[in-house]
C-alpha cells in the first residue's frame, strides 16, 4: 500500500476498500480490464455516465495507490493513455468473483453471462491466460 494512504484498520478488507472500494474506482478498473477503455474521453462515454470531477479524482487516486499508471497516448499527444499496473491486474480474480456473485442475483447481459461461464469452467487457467502473456485458457 502506498505510504500516503491512511488505513482505518489492519483488516485486509478495510485496507483494500480504502483503495478501490467505491463504485467509480471499480468501474474504471473494469473498463481498463475488460472493455479496452483507456482515455479520459472513453471513460466519460461509458454507460454509467461518470461526472468529470469524479473521474478526474478517481484517476488520480488510483494512480497514487499504484493500481493504474498513465503514459502518452500512442496516437495523440493531446491524450493520456491509462493502463493497469501489475497491482491493478492482480484485481482480476476479485472482479471475476464479483461478476459470479452478480450473475446469481441480477439480470446481466448475454455477453457477461458467457464470460462468467468461461470463468466458472476453469477460473485458474483463465486468470493465468489473462495475466501472463503466451498462456492459454
Amino acid at each position: 500500500m502506498n505510504k500516503k494512504n491512511k488505513k482505518r484498520s489492519d483488516c485486509p478488507i478495510s485496507c483494500s476498500l480504502d483503495i478501490w472500494g467505491d463504485k467509480w474506482s471499480l468501474l474504471i478498473i473494469r473498463n481498463l480490464m475488460f472493455h479496452n477503455i483507456n482515455t479520459y474521453g472513453e471513460f466519460l462515454k461509458a454507460p454509467e455516465k461518470i461526472a468529470t470531477n469524479i473521474l478526474a479524482d478517481r484517476l488520480v487516486s488510483l494512480e497514487k495507490s499504484g493500481l493504474i499508471s498513465k503514459r502518452e497516448h500512442p496516437e495523440s499527444r493531446a491524450k493520456i493513455f491509462y493502463h493497469l499496473t501489475p497491482m491493478g491486474i492482480d484485481l482480476l480474480p476479485v472482479m471475476m468473483e464479483i461478476s459470479i456473485w452478480a450473475e446469481k442475483y441480477f439480470e446481466i447481459s448475454a455477453m457477461s453471462r458467457e464470460m462468467i461461464s468461461q470463468v466458472k469452467k476453469n477460473k485458474k487457467n483463465l486468470i493465468k491466460s489473462l495475466t501472463m502473456p503466451g498462456t492459454e485458457a
